[in-house]
């Protein structure tokens, strides 16, 4: 290391990026691979094992040792209760921001970079989140922010299965950022307190998003922050039974919280039709009574 190098590493922001996994030992090796090649500096990396029994924990113990720490849990507890488990530890090193990463993801290796820019810029930006690809194409969007609806009781990505052509690389504060990749400061865990166990699946990033927008802070979309979901855009849309069920349930948790009363007047006009929607996909065979590949809240 440089004398730059090791002045720029002690006056860095201590970061901590949290990968959670359960059965996922080779995607979840291939997105440790790709943070090892980050530039940005007083990195550390927690993995949280959600019970998993295909050896990811001591997989990643014996190719990283103790520069991954490694927590495993005694069951799977869920999305937020898995991160819950990596966000406290982080709080408790004294983390200055935490950056909860999917384990099914690949990154660019300015990311954080670009991440962090915005809360540098403007201190009342308490969460930034990056532009997400599909794995493939590796130009189509899965994620270039999030829009709520409360209206509709909707919420979903902006740019979904489009094909990147620029036409999202403006910077701009966003409703959520998806609990794929984002990065939070941490006064925003101190504040609001951590993600809501009471949501198994989906929805759970979003309603931290919210909570942390009515603490006063915003939510910043940062285009140039580039990361790669390990998912296909000709899949990574298909839904399971359990996975649709779990969905319906954490929109109506997700609305009753947060949508006020005169929203109510529409959104179960709308509820109705997504249902009328997903009993149609049922019925035609294009829902699988498979478990979902990823336990993140918006695909």
């Amino acid at each position: 290391m440089t004398p730059m190098q090791r002045e720029r590493a002690a006056a860095a922001p201590s970061i901590a990026i949290i990968v959670l996994t359960w059965n996922g030992r080779d995607l979840t090796l291939d997105c440790l691979r790709s943070l090892e090649g980050v530039t940005t500096p007083n990195l550390r990396t927690i993995l949280v094992d959600n019970a998993s029994q295909d050896g990811t924990a001591e997989a990643v113990r014996r190719r990283y040792h103790d520069r991954v720490t490694v927590i495993e849990n005694a069951e799977n507890l869920g999305f937020a209760a898995g991160n819950n488990v990596g966000i406290r530890r982080a709080l408790a090193e004294g983390a200055d921001f935490i950056l909860l990463l999917n384990n099914d993801t690949v990154v660019a290796e300015n990311f954080v970079d670009h991440l962090l820019l915005p809360m540098t810029e403007v201190p009342a930006v308490g969460i930034t989140a990056p532009k997400i690809y599909y794995a493939e194409p590796e130009k189509q969007i899965w994620f270039a922010g999030g829009e709520i609806s409360m209206w509709r009781g909707t919420a979903k990505h902006t740019g979904i299965r489009e094909m990147d052509r620029g036409q999202y690389d403006t910077a701009h504060d966003i409703d959520y950022a998806t609990g794929c990749a984002f990065l939070a400061r941490r006064a925003v865990f101190e504040k609001i307190g951590d993600l809501d166990p009471g949501y198994r699946a989906y929805f759970e990033d979003a309603d931290f998003c919210m909570r942390a927008r009515a603490a006063g802070f915003r939510i910043r979309y940062a285009p140039a922050a580039h990361v790669w979901h390990r998912i296909s855009a000709s899949t990574g849309g298909q839904l399971s039974r359990r996975k649709a069920n779990r969905k319906l349930a954490s929109s109506r948790r997700f609305f009753a919280r947060h949508a006020r009363p005169y929203h109510w007047l529409t959104i179960p006009l709308f509820f109705v039709g997504d249902v009328v929607r997903i009993a149609g996909l049922v019925l035609a065979g294009r829902i699988r009574d498979t478990n979902p590949h990823t336990p993140s809240s918006s695909v």
